[in-house]
């Protein structure tokens, strides 16, 4: 039976995968900042010249959703290896984040 998925577990495997290959030491707080904006704007690359009526429609190209989903994997990925180095919860982060939105711009 798979495992259901989970913040904390994937942040496990994220750690036992670069504990593996001894990327740890790599994986500093700056390091992955770069990362993250690096593969963040890999994402941007694929919607760079897009309409918007393309980019709606970008899931419907196998090829495209492909690598949509790929680039937001690594995004992801990097973002829970941040969180992970500096102790935030990022579940916890975003939950405060939109009680102050929703603070600063009323209904």
């Amino acid at each position: 039976m798979i495992a259901p998925l989970d913040v904390a577990g994937l942040q496990r495997r994220l750690a036992e995968f670069a504990a593996a290959r001894n990327w740890q030491p790599y994986h500093t707080p700056k390091n992955l900042v770069a990362a993250l904006s690096v593969e963040a704007s890999e994402l941007v690359e694929i919607f760079q010249w897009m309409t918007p009526e393309e980019s709606a429609r970008v899931m419907d190209d196998p090829a495209t959703a492909h690598r949509v989903g790929d680039e937001v994997a690594d995004v992801l990925a990097y973002l829970l290896q941040l969180c992970e180095v500096l102790g935030i919860d990022p579940l916890a982060a975003l939950n405060a984040k939109i009680d102050r939105n929703e603070h600063r711009f009323p209904v």
